[in-house]
């Protein structure tokens, strides 16, 4: 059983509904907070849901944690403007970095999307990539980049257009190979595990970027119980001395965070953007 918490932002789009489920059946996690405008639908015991406005959100607000999980994310159809879209894709994110550095949480993990790059011809994947950019310039402590291609899964709300492509995609499945096989269509509760994946095992680098390929690989390595014979089980002799060499090999660790020793750098950049898509998270 870990001692690990967790905070989620987003927790009641696709992806993140499936994170929250997901961080409280994990054995790892005993505190798992949401921080939203509006209650999730699940429950657990592990689970406690803050109601906030983002627009007013406080450092207090915030607690420690082992993991900042960002989720959030909409669509210019959904909130009627590209400057109510860039205040959730953008701004929201960005401030909820800065609040979570301040408050010593040392792991962010934030999905932005497949192509996400400052100087792309689409809006969309122009936004991510600003906020891409300017997170490693906040220089946090850890900061991993989830890039899923088209989520797919069941949504509370219908949006047509997500829809075909996700058919499309699936129909064509067979046919993205080599390059192409980035633009295979993914599983929303995929994305989910990969990021609890990431948050455990992964990669320890300032900042890593994930993309869709490799998001759809991931999983929880095997844990193989260890084998112990008969012999070493009931020989005390030699379990008293292999306990008496332990108790010389532990020693008290203090964790100390300097965080002027930390560079960012970009340890993964894909480069070729050749779909476009607007997700809910």
């Amino acid at each position: 059983m870990g001692m690990r918490a967790a905070i989620v932002v987003g927790a009641t789009g696709l992806t993140g509904a499936s994170l929250v489920e997901q961080l409280c059946e994990n054995d790892e996690y005993v505190s798992v907070t949401v921080i939203a405008r509006r209650a999730p639908a699940f429950s657990h015991p592990k689970l406690e849901v803050k109601i906030r406005n983002f627009d007013t959100l406080e450092e207090k607000d915030i607690e420690f944690a082992h993991e900042l999980y960002c989720c959030l994310g909409t669509t210019i159809k959904k909130v009627g403007s590209r400057e109510e879209f860039e205040k959730v894709d953008f701004e929201y994110p960005l401030t909820i970095a800065s609040l979570a550095k301040n408050r010593g949480i040392p792991h962010m993990l934030v999905i932005t999307a497949m192509g996400a790059k400052e100087n792309s011809p689409f809006y969309y994947n122009r936004v991510k990539g600003k906020l891409e950019h300017d997170l490693m310039e906040l220089g946090l402590q850890r900061l991993s980049i989830i890039r899923p291609s088209l989520l797919v899964g069941e949504r509370e709300e219908l949006r047509l257009g997500e829809k075909v492509g996700e058919r499309v995609l699936k129909l064509a499945k067979p046919l993205l190979v080599g390059p192409l096989k980035r633009s295979r269509a993914i599983e929303a509760s995929q994305v989910a595990k990969a990021m609890i994946v990431i948050a455990l095992y992964g990669d320890k680098q300032p900042v890593t970027i994930y993309p869709s390929q490799e998001l759809a690989k991931l999983d929880f390595p095997e844990t193989q119980d260890e084998d112990v014979s008969r012999e070493q089980l009931f020989n005390w002799n030699n379990r008293k001395l292999s306990s008496t060499s332990d108790e010389g090999d532990k020693v008290n660790r203090e964790v100390v965070i300097n965080r002027d020793k930390y560079k960012v750098e970009e340890t993964f950049v894909d480069k070729e953007v050749n779909f476009q898509h607007r997700e809910d998270k």
